[in-house]
């Protein structure tokens, strides 16, 4: 085995151990002048959005996105590896920007824990990050549900645009899991309390005002997409719009500062753009297009990670989050562990919460070979786009390099580069290898490419995603769905990407099924429609928009001592 994972210190502990630079020494390093930051005490500052136009002029960074095979429920290490990675091209001579994700209070709070990496690679300081950082989660939850009483307000109040009552699509949403309030109806108590309607909650991270934060090039473009926003249809099933409700004004300001991207840094004092936080496999699952613009010219490689598996976030990034930025990716990074391949032997069962099966800690590099399939199907759907994969080994203290060895073969046998990294116990310098093999494909020419054409009808954008990502037979359009999307195409939307809501434990809609499953279809339930974020977004399988808390949470084990400091933020 590698180093004892008892000789490493909690993820708190490294956090709070680190020492910090001033950020205004971090932003110079980028490029960026103090009079372009709006500081937020000392752990976060506010990047104004001019930094666009004024670092336009400066050389172009490598672009990297990060994924991965299909993870455990447990993950895969992509955050942890994405800091990793950046903190690694500091040894290597060359500075490496990091954007992310901001982390949703429903894990948090939930059972996945922070997500603001791990080890000594993890972005500080870690309670900032994971807990409202600068408010941008509650600018976003606010201005949804702006929207959701502006829109019941006018139902109310005589209904002047003919609303359907029963063709109301915008729900409302909040940023803790809570599986109550996914099916509710409002209105109740007599006509002063408004008008009753079935409704429910969505997470705020599931949110298309948080879709459309993410996917905004600037105000100007996000007071547009807000006012595209449909919350719904008029008897007559034309669109209402945000715009038409007059209040997609309010909801920008609620948002004006929200749409500038937050600067940290990394234990290593490397620089992060931290922005946005849509689900992955809920929503798009990338962070901010805007973050991209500014750090794209703020080092020799700007490293940004896609949620969950290549499947779902990686093809996001490349045909919904490139689409709208225009910026073009040069390599592409897919983590892939000894216990995530185990797991696609489909010969153990992971379980949040729980430890590892004994048997899973023991020496086996045949159960490693024997998960293969996951990895050879996500690096296909990397080539698929025309970028070149680059295999992130990320090695854990009970790995063996036997099993971290089979890896590498798998990657050698598809022709990809690979590293084993070891970035969570060594930071930086256990990333070297890892950023040497990055560095290599970036030089390697990219022929990046979108997966389907605008003006694909978009039950066949969905089925070609299914087919050619997923590895399906083809799709089955549920009714509903097939009316759905039929009355897209008759509203003009049908040139709009797709985002396919599925689960992100499996290349189907089956959370069970390991591996790179065959003689499988895909299930379309339900299609909606977030024109403001300026995509159509299909449920498929039983995908949960609000999660529910676990039986152990971690806000059972999350407190603060006398002095004010936190305990039990993991």
């Amino acid at each position: 085995m590698t180093e004892s994972a008892t000789s490493i210190p909690s993820d708190l502990a490294i956090s709070r151990a680190a020492v910090p630079r001033p950020l205004t020494e971090v932003a110079a390093e980028m490029g960026i002048g103090p009079h372009l930051l709006e500081p937020y005490g000392n752990a976060a500052a506010k990047v104004s959005l001019d930094a666009i136009d004024e670092l336009r002029d400066r050389p172009r960074a490598k672009y990297v996105v990060v994924s991965a095979i299909t993870p455990t429920p447990l993950g895969t290490g992509k955050t942890t590896t994405s800091v990793g990675l950046g903190q690694g091209f500091k040894h290597i001579g060359k500075l490496g920007v990091v954007a992310l994700r901001q982390p949703s209070m429903g894990p948090t709070f939930g059972i996945k824990g922070g997500a603001a990496g791990g080890g000594y690679s993890q972005v500080i300081p870690m309670e900032s990050l994971n807990l409202h950082l600068t408010g941008d989660m509650h600018a976003v939850t606010a201005a949804h549900n702006l929207l959701s009483a502006m829109l019941a307000n006018h139902i109310h109040k005589g209904n002047a645009l003919r609303i359907d009552p029963h063709a109301v699509s915008w729900r409302r949403v909040l940023d803790i899991n809570d599986r109550e309030l996914r099916q509710i109806v409002t209105g109740l108590g007599g006509r002063t309390n408004g008008t009753p309607a079935e409704t429910g909650f969505d997470i705020t991270a599931a949110s298309e005002v948080m879709a459309l934060l993410a996917l905004s090039t600037s105000l100007r473009d996000l007071r547009e997409r807000l006012g595209r926003i449909v919350v719904g249809y008029n008897v007559d099933g034309e669109p209402v719009t945000a715009e038409m409700l007059k209040v997609a004004g309010a909801m920008c300001v609620l948002l004006r500062d929200a749409i500038k991207p937050n600067l940290m840094q990394t234990v290593e004092q490397t620089p992060v753009m931290i922005h946005c936080g849509p689900f992955g496999n809920i929503a798009t699952g990338n962070s901010s297009v805007v973050a991209d613009l500014i750090a794209i010219h703020g080092g020799d490689y700007l490293v940004t990670e896609a949620g969950f598996g290549a499947d779902i976030g990686a093809e996001k990034f490349f045909n919904i989050k490139c689409r709208a930025s225009g910026l073009t990716p040069d390599a592409a990074v897919v983590v892939a562990g000894v216990r995530d391949l185990k797991t696609h032997s489909g010969k153990y069962r992971v379980t949040a919460g729980k430890p590892l099966p004994e048997a899973m800690l023991v020496e086996n590099p045949d159960d490693v070979y024997a998960g293969a399939s996951n990895l050879r199907r996500q690096l296909a759907n990397i080539r698929r786009h025309g970028v070149n994969p680059v295999v992130a080994v990320n090695a854990f203290p009970t790995d063996y390099e036997s099993e971290q060895q089979a890896i590498l073969d798998i990657a050698a046998e598809e022709g990809a580069y690979a590293a084993v990294s070891n970035h969570f116990t060594r930071g930086g310098k256990g990333a070297i290898d890892l950023a040497q093999a990055v560095a290599e494909a970036c030089d390697q020419p990219s022929t990046y490419q979108r997966l389907y054409p605008d003006d694909m009808p978009l039950a066949d954008k969905i089925e070609t995603i299914a087919r050619e990502m997923y590895g399906a037979d083809g799709i089955d359009v549920s009714p509903l769905a097939a009316r759905q999307l039929e009355s897209y195409e008759h509203n003009g939307f049908g040139d709009l990407p797709v985002c396919i809501a599925k689960t992100h434990l499996s290349l189907t809609d089956d959370p069970t099924r390991k591996g790179a499953p065959t003689g499988w279809r895909l299930p379309v339930r339900e299609v909606r429609a977030s024109v403001g974020a300026g995509f159509i977004y299909p449920i498929c399988g039983t995908m949960q928009t609000m999660p529910g808390l676990s039986s152990s949470p971690a806000a059972e084990r999350i407190d603060i001592d006398d002095e004010g400091n936190i305990v039990g933020l993991s």
